[in-house]
């Protein structure tokens, strides 16, 4: 079984009580309907060997959001092994940016299934700042491991 694996970065903000973090609704019409569970960190699959995870969280950030990946230290948060059995490496980064400037990559799905039409939908239709307790239940399930290591990070210098 070759397993799967994907790469990216959990943007995070110091709000006035506690991190926020950004978010993305996944596109698509599966998603379309759905709100808690349906928000994921911006993250795409890459080939091992082809491509160094970090290499691959980047240009998951940009093709995702449309933006570079901000300046700043990345922090690893390690794998997580989500329910499908995606294997997840992940950064936190201290940032912050207006999700206004976001422009998704889109992604091509036969729609409606069994059709043999071929339509494009956004990777992510929406991003958002989220506090803590909130990303919990928006962020999908598998990921929310990565929301409780960032809380365990040491303070960051400065």
């Amino acid at each position: 079984m070759v397993v799967r694996r994907s790469a990216g970065i959990l943007l995070f903000r110091r709000g006035e009580t506690a991190f926020e973090v950004l978010l993305g609704h996944l596109g698509g019409p599966f998603w379309q309907r759905r709100d808690d569970s349906a928000w994921s960190i911006p993250k795409g699959e890459y080939e091992p060997g082809a491509e160094l995870p970090l290499e691959a969280a980047r240009r998951e950030f940009r093709e995702e959001l449309g933006i570079d990946v901000p300046a700043g230290v990345l922090m690893p948060l390690g794998e997580i092994r989500q329910s499908g059995g995606k294997v997840v490496t992940a950064w936190a980064l201290e940032a912050d940016l207006d999700p206004e400037s976001i422009v998704p990559g889109s992604f091509l799905l036969e729609w409606p299934r069994g059709s043999g039409t071929m339509q494009a939908f956004p990777e992510l239709d929406r991003v958002s700042w989220f506090g803590m307790e909130a990303a919990r239940s928006k962020i999908i399930a598998g990921q929310r491991e990565l929301l409780d290591r960032l809380r365990a990070l040491p303070p960051t210098p400065g």
